[in-house]
C-alpha cells in the first residue's frame, strides 16, 4: 500500500510539472496588469480607449483575443456579442471591416483589432495575450497570433484555460512564454466532462503543456496543492487573476504573484 501511494505521489508530482529558466520571465515581472485594460468610468473593456488608459498609467494589459472569419484577430472577451456591443452573433463569424459596426457598451468605441494594440503599446509595456479559441479554432488561433508577434518589438506572454493552445505553442513556438489559466472548474460549473474539470483545476495536463507560468483565479489559489508545487517546487511565475481591491492586489504581490487587477488603481 506504502509502494502504491509513493508512486501515485510521484506522478502527481511529475503531471504538474513546470518549465522555469525562461530568460524573458524577468522582464513580466514588476508590473501591474490592468485587465483588459484600464476600463471603467465611461472605457469599455477590451477597447483602444481602455488600453491608452493602462499605457499612460504605466501599467501592463491582459487583453483577449478572437480568430475572425478572414483570418485576422480581434479583441473580445466573449465569442458572442451579445454582452459587450448589444448585437447578436458570434465575433468568430465577422471579418475585419464588420468590426467598425460594432460598439462597445453603447460608446463610440469600436471592436479592436490585435494590430492596432500592438501598435498602440509598441514595446512599451508588457503584455498577456489570452487565447479564446472556440471549437477547433485552437492552432489556426495560436498560430495567427504568434506570426503577429513576430514582428512586435516588446515584451509578452500567452496563456490559455483551452490546454490545446499551451500545448501547439510547446510544441511549435518553445520560444514564446507560455502559460496555463486556471481556477476551481470544481466549484464554478463549467460545461465540461468532469475528468476536465478535475484535471484542470489540479494543472494535471501540465506534463503535456509544461507550461511557464501558471495563471489562477485569486480566490481559489489556494485550494489545490498543485499551485504551490508548480511554484515551488518546479520554479513556475504564478500570475493572479482578477484583483478587484488593494487588498488582494498586496496580498498576490506579497505572495510572488504577477498581479491582473480590475475596477481599481493599484
Amino acid at each position: 500500500m506504502l509502494y502504491f501511494l509513493i508512486v501515485l505521489l510521484v506522478l502527481y508530482i511529475l503531471a504538474v510539472r513546470c518549465r522555469s529558466g525562461h530568460p524573458d520571465l524577468k522582464k513580466l515581472q514588476g508590473w501591474a496588469y490592468a485587465h483588459r485594460g484600464l476600463h471603467g468610468n465611461g472605457l469599455p473593456e477590451n477597447s483602444m480607449a481602455a488600453f491608452r488608459a493602462a499605457l499612460e498609467g504605466g501599467c501592463g494589459i491582459e487583453l483577449d483575443v478572437h480568430l475572425l472569419k478572414d483570418g485576422n484577430l480581434a479583441v473580445i472577451h466573449d465569442s458572442l456579442l451579445k454582452r459587450t456591443t448589444g448585437a447578436e452573433g458570434k465575433i468568430e463569424d465577422l471579418t475585419t471591416t464588420d468590426l467598425q459596426n460594432y460598439r462597445l457598451e453603447g460608446t463610440a468605441e469600436t471592436i479592436p483589432t490585435f494590430r492596432q494594440v500592438l501598435d498602440l503599446y509598441a514595446g512599451k509595456a508588457p503584455l498577456i495575450v489570452e487565447l479564446k479559441p472556440i471549437g477547433g479554432n485552437h492552432a489556426a488561433l495560436a498560430e495567427t497570433a504568434c506570426k503577429m508577434l513576430d514582428s512586435y518589438k516588446g515584451v509578452y506572454c500567452i496563456e490559455s484555460f483551452d490546454p490545446r493552445c499551451v500545448y501547439w505553442l510547446k510544441k511549435n513556438r518553445p520560444d514564446i512564454i507560455r502559460g496555463q489559466l486556471s481556477e476551481n472548474f470544481l466549484k464554478t460549473g463549467q460545461t465540461m466532462p468532469l475528468w476536465l474539470r478535475f484535471a484542470l483545476t489540479h494543472n494535471l495536463l501540465n506534463f503535456l503543456t509544461v507550461p511557464d507560468f501558471i495563471a489562477y483565479k485569486f480566490e481559489h489559489r489556494n485550494q489545490t496543492p498543485s499551485n504551490a508545487l508548480c511554484r515551488k517546487l518546479w520554479k513556475a511565475q504564478g500570475v493572479s487573476w482578477t484583483l478587484r481591491s488593494k487588498a488582494d492586489y498586496d496580498t498576490a504581490v506579497k505572495e510572488g504573484w504577477l498581479p491582473i487587477f480590475e475596477k481599481f488603481i493599484p
